[in-house]
């Protein structure tokens, strides 16, 4: 296979739609966010895996907003910086899940117990200093409005599937509304932004080369100016 930009596109949607799957799977049989999980079997799998996702979503965002860069124009670009920035900083939080909490589980627990209460809601026993603060307005925040932005800007395009985009942008919102209930619950109302991502995935893999190659930037301009040279050696 030629390493040409379109084929690159479409496999960040395999990316995407990698990811959306595990995000989604994930949710019902997450452990609980305490400290006596951390050192569990169950916690030894998924975090790992919750890192593989946030890797895998890094490069699905990026084909997903590249695929649609003119028409999403700059709303588009506000979405995918947000919702962007928004994993980039939870791949970092959950680096620290999979590899750094376990092994302080037993040393210090209150400061573990106190790092995984900033994703459940709870309050700190110990000064995590700007943790929460980055945690609830970066990370939960772009979440929120970075997923409603693209999902909107996405829609808008009309390159991708509109059910999915809308379903992004819906689900987007849903943390504000289940912050309301427990965590258990969050995780649930979750599942939808998995499904919403591994849809817009899966449409943009499937493709076919040549529609995303149209898509992108100076490609048409360029493949009208080989058709135009070619014309010209025949006539000569």
């Amino acid at each position: 296979m030629n390493i040409t930009a379109s084929n690159l596109i479409r496999w960040t949607g395999l990316a995407a739609m990698g990811a959306g799957i595990i995000f989604a799977g994930i949710q019902p049989i997450h452990p609980p966010d305490v400290v006596a999980s951390v050192t569990t079997s169950a916690w030894a799998i998924i975090a790992p895996l919750k890192m593989a996702m946030c890797l895998l979503l890094l490069l699905g965002i990026v084909g997903l907003y590249a695929r649609q860069v003119k028409e999403a124009g700059w709303l588009g670009l506000a979405g995918f910086l947000l919702f962007g920035l928004s994993w980039a900083l939870q791949t970092g939080f959950v680096f620290a899940e999979a590899f750094i909490l376990p092994p302080l589980a037993a040393l210090a627990p209150k400061f573990v117990d106190g790092y995984l209460g900033t994703a459940a809601g709870r309050a700190s026993e110990v000064d995590l200093g700007a943790l929460p603060m980055i945690y609830g307005f970066l990370v939960g925040g772009g979440y929120m409005l970075g997923g409603l932005v693209l999902g909107i800007a996405t829609f808008r395009a009309g390159v991708l599937p509109r059910w999915a985009a809308a379903l992004l942008a819906v689900t987007a919102a849903l943390p504000a509304l289940a912050a309301l209930h427990t965590h258990a619950i969050q995780r649930l109302a979750a599942m939808p932004m998995g499904l919403a991502l591994a849809s817009l995935g899966y449409a943009l893999w499937s493709e076919r080369p040549g529609h995303v190659s149209d898509a992108l930037p100076g490609t048409a301009a360029r493949a009208a100016s080989r058709t135009l040279v070619a014309a010209n050696a025949g006539a000569a």
